[in-house]
């Protein structure tokens, strides 16, 4: 049964995104789907603390979307390293401000290229009339899980 037939089925969809998830490697705990060794969790980190120049660690578990407990323990590791360092937060004391060290920025951008260049293929590979119908239905699936969230 095509999937056009079965747009009704949960089974489906779960379906779809589990090809999905594993075409990219998300499965993966130890690499990118562009190929760093590094956890998605990690690279996704370094990306948002790379769009400023220090971010709160509150802040930080809110755009990644996990738990306080998670983030600490992934900065931990991004600290260990010698990715990132904290301090205290100049206004509230028991608040928590990160930074990337120089290191830090260096793995930043080279993820960052590397991120680019593999979308660029991929982005490449999906036929011109079919992208805005993919970047659609992304958003879609992004705004329909923060809903039912």
């Amino acid at each position: 049964m095509s999937r056009d037939h079965r747009v009704d089925d949960p089974a489906a969809l779960q379906e779809a995104v589990g090809s999905f998830v594993r075409a990219f490697g998300l499965h993966r705990p130890d690499s990118t789907p562009c190929g760093r060794p590094l956890s998605v969790s990690e690279a996704h980190a370094l990306g948002e603390l790379a769009r400023e120049s220090e971010t709160r660690q509150v802040e930080l578990a809110r755009r990644l979307r996990l738990q306080k407990s998670t983030v600490s323990r992934l900065v931990g590791q991004m600290s260990a390293r010698g990715w990132v360092e904290r301090a205290p937060a100049p206004d509230d004391g028991r608040g928590v401000v990160l930074r990337l060290t120089p290191s830090g920025k260096r793995a930043a951008t080279s993820l960052a290229e590397a991120r680019r260049e593999r979308f660029s293929r991929l982005l490449d590979a999906i036929p011109a009339h079919e992208r805005a119908g993919v970047l659609h239905a992304l958003d879609v699936m992004v705004e329909a899980w923060d809903e039912e969230q």
